[in-house]
């Protein structure tokens, strides 16, 4: 690598190689073949690097609980690598400004729940990230030619649960909003007070962490904190330059503001795929997230399919297809919950999403795209007096990336 900025000039060779390079949130990997779209520069032997992408979108949807917003989805990830000792250190932030291009603490999103706005239950919407996601510093040391031990700390962060988040899955590339099932696979990509320990060897890494379980606040501009009160382990298995699978399991204590004597159990289990093309990249994912209400034992799955076409350089094509169940704060909306309510998972919600997008510009380390996408949903009987029986949504958007 010489001085000056550049776009990153190759792939890691191994899976460990794949870990040392920190390239997404908290721990997490993806295939070793996976494309890598990050600035890069050296300097007084620190490597620098720089990821980003940031969406504009206006969003129409049908039907009673339908809306429209002009918003912007975004986050920014500056990395700076240094060897220390025998190892290597990585220190990394992650920012994201939706505190203040989404508006009212939510843009609208048919079916989705999870977390508050002005203390009510956000129905139908999706909450900006924080502007701190993530605050971290990750230690590895290789124990010999095969074996990588690895330690992250974050005043948050993203504990050893779940797949790679959503806004850093290349498979979810090109997709300006979250998944239905978020809130049951991967939301503690934020979450505070965050320690993992981790050791690889070949192709398999085992991981623990332990994090504090309260999902963020609705002040959005500062870093919360807690005491570590929940945890999480997680296998994850690279057979492949072009696989990466994960099981994981947790403990959340309290994760929710409006229930908090509820303690959660959450599973996820996630196998990626991800094949370079002469012109291109093809990314895929299968995904299965479940909750457990550890108070009654209530229980909710989420099953998620999601892939990306990157094609002739300039085009992008994907799909997002859900099958989520969801609880009875549906039926309440964005209304004070009445006394005695109880929480429970009583539906389920299908979601058809397809889009395109294609690259416009260019522009000095930046991709320019605009695209757009639609989805269709599938409603279950007792919601269709609410919802109606066939609400639609789409999306048009300007994507900008650094690259």
């Amino acid at each position: 690598m010489h001085e000056g900025m550049h776009a990153m000039p190759m792939q890691p060779a191994s899976f460990l190689d794949v870990i040392e390079q920190h390239a997404i949130s908290g721990t997490d990997v993806e295939p070793t073949s996976t494309p890598l779209p990050m600035l890069m520069i050296t300097r007084n032997n620190w490597t620098l690097m720089f990821h980003g992408t940031a969406f504009l979108n206006d969003i129409q949807q049908s039907g009673p609980r339908g809306a429209d917003k002009l918003f912007s989805t975004n986050w920014l990830m500056p990395t700076a690598q240094h060897r220390l000792g025998r190892g290597t250190l990585t220190l990394r932030s992650m920012l994201s400004l939706e505190p203040a291009t989404v508006s009212d603490r939510r843009y609208p999103e048919l079916f989705q729940q999870g977390e508050t706005a002005y203390g009510l239950p956000i129905v139908d919407g999706q909450h900006p990230h924080n502007f701190f996601m993530e605050l971290a510093a990750l230690y590895d040391r290789k124990l010999g030619e095969r074996t990588l031990l690895s330690l992250y700390a974050a005043p948050v962060g993203d504990p050893a649960l779940g797949p790679p988040a959503y806004p850093h899955r290349e498979s979810a590339s090109e997709d300006p909003v979250a998944p239905l099932g978020h809130h049951l696979q991967d939301s503690t990509h934020i979450a505070d007070s965050v320690i993992t320990l981790g050791v690889a060897y070949k192709d398999l890494r085992l991981e623990a962490s332990g994090f504090h379980g309260r999902e963020p606040g609705e002040d959005r501009w500062h870093v919360d904190v807690g005491k570590i009160d929940s945890w999480s382990t997680r296998a994850t298995v690279n057979p492949g330059h072009n696989w990466s699978m994960q099981y994981s399991i947790a403990e959340l204590h309290s994760p929710e503001q409006l229930f908090p004597a509820e303690d959660l159990r959450r599973m996820t289990a996630s196998l990626i795929y991800n094949r370079p093309l002469h012109a291109g990249n093809w990314a895929s994912l299968l995904l299965w997230g479940r909750n457990q209400s550890l108070l009654d034992g209530n229980v909710g799955n989420s099953y998620l399919l999601e892939s990306t076409l990157k094609l002739l350089h300039r085009n992008a094509l994907w799909t997002r297809l859900e099958n989520v169940d969801r609880t009875n704060e549906l039926l309440i909306g964005e209304n004070p919950l009445p006394p005695g309510f109880s929480e429970k998972y009583f539906a389920r919600v299908q979601a058809y999403t397809a889009g395109y997008d294609r690259e416009i510009a260019r522009l000095p380390h930046l991709s320019t795209a605009v695209g757009g996408q639609f989805t269709a949903y599938g409603v279950p009987d007792v919601l269709k007096p609410i919802y109606g029986s066939h609400p639609v949504g789409g999306i048009l958007f300007l994507r900008i990336r650094a690259h």
